[in-house]
């Protein structure tokens, strides 16, 4: 819940489809004519004949369980982003383990895979089309936490590879175990039984197939909770959780809307309580992750380690703010799971800089922001609720916090487990 300057508005619904569309008609192309006297190689099936849709998404949702496309062969992309917790993780643990033993810990927290659906690519300058095109919104959008997948496709391409997720080597190594597994079959029916001769281009399909899966509306932002039924004006809300989102929205205590938007937009659509901003928090360091045992290591989301294209002072400790819908189901918190509790984090939005001796702790260790470099805490957030002076009143109170979590409760889709499960 993240205070920052107005960022952008979801898009329009339809710009993923188009995308995607656009990426079918290119798999759709025949191949071109060749020239008398030349030997032409033959065409992929793939690359010649029509992907339907519907078949590319079932089998995508057989590839998202599939954990033969680990070098372990034994996670799959479901082991982390778990469909009855709104595809994140089921569990607390700060970060999800892989790797070819399945005993490497990540290095963030793993995120959830719903209402992703509108980000748009990474920028430095955003601007939104909510009529004020001259205002610059700053670095906004791409996926992960650090923004440096541009598209859903690229996404889904990143943890099969990825050594401390599902460490394969190369592509060629994940066609070659998926052509070796339960799921061989499928794949070769819908993209033609020559689709495994060109590994490369086999990969591409397969990323494909995962891309289109997640972008089913009913899996990915299906809009069932108490609240989207509130703004059709098919449910009520409670006092507690009317006075929760009354909190939530005001300036002067959560001020959480300013970046995570509860409001209808402009076109009608629903809000994905993100603004896909990329803003520095100030979190306190997990020491439980493995990365953090080198004192000198620091993630510092858009300007590195993972990301090596930005790595500009003003960026550094600046991570994308994820969606709140299906917050209360989670067990963990910020890019580097610190936290375990709701009450907890809005606990740390309310006293951060009025009680840093509670979150950094006292004397020599409690170093104020200790997860980022001394010369990046200029870019720490400082808008309310932050700012404080230590020993300030807290910016809300436990009532407050009691009511937010009523109406953070009212975001949690239908077919999603509560948090105590």
């Amino acid at each position: 819940m993240s205070s920052c300057p107005p960022h952008p508005s979801a898009l329009h619904i339809l710009l993923p489809w188009l995308s995607l569309l656009l990426l079918l008609t290119a798999c759709h192309q025949a191949a071109a004519p060749v020239a008398a006297n030349t030997m032409a190689t033959p065409a992929l099936y793939a690359d010649s004949h029509p992907l339907p849709a519907k078949q590319l998404e079932a089998l995508g949702r057989q590839l998202f369980h599939e954990p033969a496309l680990s070098a372990s062969g034994k996670q799959s992309c479901a082991s982390c982003h778990s469909p009855a917790h709104a595809y994140g993780p089921a569990d607390g643990k700060p970060a999800q383990f892989g790797g070819v033993d399945g005993q490497q810990q990540g290095n963030r927290a793993v995120p959830s895979l719903r209402y992703l659906q509108n980000v748009p690519p990474f920028s430095e300058h955003f601007r939104d089309n909510d009529g004020n095109d001259s205002e610059d919104a700053g670095p906004t959008g791409g996926f992960t936490w650090d923004g440096r997948a541009a598209s859903l496709h690229e996404q889904a391409s990143l943890p099969l590879l990825s050594a401390n997720e599902m460490a394969n080597r190369s592509p060629e190594q994940v066609i070659a175990q998926l052509q070796a597994s339960p799921s061989a079959s499928a794949f070769a029916a819908l993209f033609g039984r020559d689709i495994f001769q060109d590994k490369q281009a086999a990969f591409r399909k397969l990323v494909l197939a995962l891309e289109v899966f997640q972008q089913s509306p009913a899996e990915f932002y299906p809009y069932s909770s108490k609240y989207d039924a509130w703004l059709r004006g098919q449910a009520t809300l409670s006092k507690l959780e009317l006075r929760g989102l009354q909190v939530f929205n005001d300036p002067a205590k959560g001020n959480c809307a300013a970046c995570h938007l509860s409001q209808r937009q402009p076109d009608g659509s629903f809000p994905a309580f993100s603004d896909f901003g990329l803003i520095a928090l100030g979190v306190p360091r997990n020491r439980a992750l493995a990365v953090n045992r080198d004192p000198a290591y620091f993630d510092m989301g858009l300007c590195g380690p993972l990301r090596q294209d930005m790595q500009r002072d003003a960026y550094c400790g600046l991570f994308r703010t994820p969606s709140l819908r299906n917050v209360a189901s989670r067990k963990v918190f910020f890019h580097n799971g610190v936290f375990h509790d709701l009450r907890q984090v809005l606990e740390f939005y309310a006293s951060r800089d009025s009680d840093p001796a509670k979150w950094y702790g006292h004397g020599k260790t409690g170093q104020r922001f200790n997860d980022l470099p001394s010369p990046y805490h200029g870019n720490i957030n400082q808008e309310a609720p932050f700012g404080g002076k230590a020993g300030s009143r807290a910016a809300f109170n436990a009532r407050d916090i009691d009511a937010m979590l009523a109406f953070l409760q009212t975001l949690t889709d239908a077919d999603v487990l509560p948090a105590s499960r």
